[in-house]
């Protein structure tokens, strides 16, 4: 007897509505935040979807720091955790992300890029966060940053940003644009049984035995959630392996050295690009974010003209794919990076390339998208 073919579920979603898909795919059941343009959306379709999914618990918090110590708080009580926003909101959840980062709490955070600073251009989009979202709390710490660039990617990109989070116990960080966020695209739903969704590692030890941060050899310790019997010490101080505070040597040495650790040995599973007819490639153009839509399709016209064009496509920014990039540097004359800024991943792409090939920017910050013929003619030029 033939079996029924399955039907996927389509829906014609906003890059935001489409993050919330992915969330509740991703079993997140918990979301606090405020409401900032142009990322409200995400906010508005959790609050209608969350309470009646995974036991689900919806906030809207008085401001964005609140929303960052909510999640911090949720997650160390076992649940998947997110919020959302855009620039100025950004800037004032870095106080609490850097306390997530020292803690080891997994969450999401996604930011909806828009122009800036401060209040800037609310509803026009830019690329002006890239740096922030590496660097924008204070001291060395491990981030790891993705991004999206179509509606179809929103959703696949949430799911591995709670995977992320969960399988090496950080905050994950997905970069969007005003664009990307606001365009409406047909999407396919995966079916639940297609996904690999991750959980974070739980205790195989009894409670008296438990060692908040002890060192594994994934780095990765792991995480009861409170209450559950384990007693363990949270402090966005230096903490020793139980994570009381101290200040010795060799202590906040392992500790650093861990955190760092447990992402750099696994940067072949967290970089990830898409390659687009690079084999040959004497040109290569790296985008990501809406921008890598035009680049895409200045590539494909090259093609047709007989330039030898290729496209790398970033979903990850932090850690910078260096493994991809290197190999294309060598083999090809110029690079060039359109982006919206003044040229912040561009600072990456040259740091990389160190010399081996020339290195072009594109660079908008006038709230306009950057288009494929103007990435086209930079090709054609080159």
């Amino acid at each position: 007897m033939a079996t029924k073919k399955r039907k996927r579920k389509e829906l014609f979603a906003l890059g935001n509505e489409a993050v919330v898909e992915g969330a509740l795919l991703a079993g997140c059941s918990f979301f606090a935040g405020y409401p900032i343009t142009p990322s409200t959306e995400i906010a508005e379709v959790m609050s209608q979807r969350l309470p009646f999914v995974h036991d689900g618990v919806f906030i809207q918090m008085e401001d964005e720091i609140a929303s960052m110590g909510a999640i911090i708080g949720a997650s160390l009580a076992g649940r998947k955790t997110m919020t959302a926003t855009s620039g100025p909101g950004f800037s004032l959840m870095q106080e609490n992300l850097g306390y997530a980062c020292m803690t080891e709490v997994p969450l999401v955070l996604v930011n909806v890029m828009r122009g800036g600073p401060s209040t800037g251009m609310p509803t026009s989009p830019a690329q002006g966060d890239v740096q922030q979202a590496r660097w924008g709390c204070h001291g060395d710490h491990p981030i790891i940053v993705l991004s999206a660039c179509n509606v179809q990617e929103c959703l696949e990109m949430t799911i591995v940003a709670f995977n992320f989070a969960e399988k090496y116990r950080t905050p994950v960080i997905l970069l969007l644009d005003e664009i990307t966020a606001h365009t409406r695209e047909k999407i396919s739903l995966p079916f639940p049984d297609e996904l690999e969704i991750l959980a974070r590692v739980a205790p195989a030890m009894p409670p008296e035995w438990y060692i908040s941060y002890e060192e594994t050899m994934r780095g990765v310790p792991p995480l009861p959630p409170l209450g559950s019997g384990y007693r363990f010490h949270v402090t966005g101080l230096t903490h020793d392996k139980n994570g009381f505070p101290t200040s010795k040597p060799d202590e906040v040495k392992a500790l650093m050295y861990r955190q760092f650790r447990k992402i750099d040995q696994f940067f072949y599973d967290i970089q990830l690009v898409d390659e687009v007819q690079c084999e040959d490639a004497e040109i290569v153009v790296v985008a990501y974010g809406c921008v890598a839509r035009s680049a895409e399709l200045a590539v494909h016209m090259a093609r047709e003209r007989g330039v030898k064009a290729g496209f790398l496509k970033l979903k990850t920014l932090f850690p910078f794919p260096k493994s991809a990039l290197q190999p294309l540097a060598r083999q090809c004359r110029t690079i060039i990076v359109p982006e919206m800024n003044m040229g912040q991943l561009s600072r990456e792409v040259k740091r990389v390339n160190n010399g081996l090939a020339q290195v072009q920017t594109i660079n908008r910050i006038d709230g306009q998208i950057i288009t494929p013929s103007e990435i086209f003619k930079s090709i054609m030029q080159a």
